[in-house]
């Protein structure tokens, strides 16, 4: 609510909300429903699809990018020989159509991916324009039937359907993977889209070092199963120092 503006530009009448007063239900973060799909379900899914579906699954593992973001990619965001995904528009969610805003400021970015995630995606896309994931129309879809249609009978089956699992699990997947790494929190955050909190991290312009970038999300791996082919497929990304102490406990 707004209210008639003085003019020393301070509000006439103020607003003070007093939340008890108001009986507002009290957030509970602990008992909010946030599942996140781990390792070995996002290769099973990834390995039991196929076409657009399995390519969706890959990508939203490995960029963390909002379903409604991940519609949206057209062939033209893939820069730097595929390793960087311009994250520019999106879906609207409930007609099929692209629009140039985004959820927040932060959300408009550059992801960079493995090179592995880069290859499979290159061999993908090859010989399209356009949208990467399309209808037969070749309109975008909405996330809400992909979800119906692909995501939660897959989910159905593997036994994990519960209240909050659906696309953003992903997210929270990749969220959850970068910090187990330790990736470089200044990047993290500008691949996830999520805006500085600090001053340290207002100040950091890491997000401007392309090669750094590049060389982290090489690094921090993507932990999942990625096919190659029909009978191969690339191990999960592990970095050094956890190969290191897999050894020394197998010691």
């Amino acid at each position: 609510m707004a209210s008639l503006k003085g003019g020393n530009g301070e509000p006439v009448h103020k607003r003070v909300w007093n939340a008890e007063t108001m009986d507002l239900p009290v957030v509970e973060h602990s008992k909010q429903k946030r599942p996140s799909l781990k390792v070995d379900p996002i290769s099973e899914l990834i390995r039991g699809s196929k076409g657009q579906e399995q390519a969706l699954y890959v990508l939203l593992a490995a960029a963390g990018m909002r379903v409604s973001e991940a519609l949206a990619i057209e062939t033209r965001h893939f820069i730097n020989n595929g390793r960087t995904v311009v994250v520019e528009q999106q879906v609207e969610k409930d007609a099929p159509r692209i629009v140039q805003h985004l959820k927040t400021n932060a959300a408009k970015r550059e992801i960079d991916l493995h090179p592995d995630i880069a290859e499979y995606l290159r061999k993908y896309i090859a010989g399209k324009t356009g949208l990467l994931f399309h209808t037969a129309n070749g309109t975008p879809y909405l996330h809400n039937k992909l979800e119906c249609r692909w995501l939660t009978p897959r989910l159905q089956r593997m036994g994990l359907d519960q209240k909050g699992m659906g696309w953003h699990a992903f997210k929270r997947f990749r969220k959850t993977w970068l910090r187990g790494q330790r990736c470089l929190e200044d990047i993290n955050n500008f691949w996830m889209a999520h805006r500085p909190q600090t001053m340290s991290e207002l100040y950091s312009h890491l997000h401007e070092e392309l090669q750094l970038r590049l060389d982290e999300a090489e690094r921090v791996g993507y932990g999942f199963v990625l096919p190659v082919s029909k009978d191969v497929s690339v191990v999960p990304i592990v970095p050094k120092s956890q190969q290191e102490n897999a050894a020394e406990v197998a010691a």
